[in-house]
């Protein structure tokens, strides 16, 4: 993920039965380091907050309500979405980082749960973000996470994603602060996002790539789920 000094070692191809379990004991390890670590990135970050702001017209466009922000973490994307005036809550699968956003956002609403069996009504949201918390998920369940995305959101609404640019996947275990975690990394290519996205029901708006203290390469698109 972004704003650290980490180990990285490569691997070849895995398949992680236990990922969730251990992403969420690495995240609840990190979350007040990774909290402190990335709690500015955004202001250094001109395009993704475009971004953002396009993803919050699109909601708004639309006559507004729920948006959820899925893989929250410490809950800064759902407070930027907030300032812009969009109704916004948080779901994440690791309690530490939940107490970590609640902690920091009291006035804001934070639940624990996981995107691969997203616990909301069908069509109950008008816009959906999941900024870079796809990364720790295998290739043969992204297309649970994004039928469960498609489920939830509204017919026509937009769906926000950003992620990490590239064609391998790594093992991380030296963390925010240097503590200990164990995820596997997927650097993705944006025409396979966007491929993944249009077999699971969605329109692709647009894609690009920046360069930026959210990620050295990092991917960003903007879609809609179809009526």
């Amino acid at each position: 993920m972004v704003g650290c000094r980490c180990r990285w070692i490569s691997v070849g191809s895995v398949t992680v039965d236990d990922w969730l379990s251990e992403t969420r004991t690495s995240y609840d390890t990190v979350a007040v380091s990774y909290a402190r670590l990335v709690r500015d990135l955004l202001a250094e970050s001109p395009h993704e907050r475009a971004a953002l702001a396009s993803f919050a017209d699109a909601v708004l466009g639309a006559g507004g309500g729920p948006v959820a922000d899925v893989g929250c973490g410490t809950g800064r994307i759902t407070a930027y979405l907030h300032t812009l005036g969009i109704d916004a809550f948080g779901i994440d699968l690791s309690p530490g980082m939940i107490a970590v956003a609640r902690r920091d956002n009291p006035e804001l609403r934070f639940e624990i749960g996981s995107m691969i069996d997203l616990d909301l009504d069908d069509a109950s949201l008008a816009g959906l973000v999941a900024w870079y918390s796809l990364i720790h998920v295998p290739d043969d369940r992204i297309g649970t996470v994004f039928a469960h995305f498609r489920r939830v959101v509204r017919p026509g609404g937009p769906l926000l994603l950003g992620f990490h640019v590239g064609d391998e996947t790594t093992l991380k275990t030296d963390g925010y602060g240097g503590l200990p975690m164990n995820v596997h990394v997927h650097r993705r290519q944006p025409a396979q996002v966007a491929t993944w996205l249009r077999e699971n029901g969605f329109t692709v708006e647009s894609q690009k790539t920046v360069s930026s203290p959210e990620s050295r390469l990092g991917g960003i698109i903007l879609g809609r789920r179809e009526p």
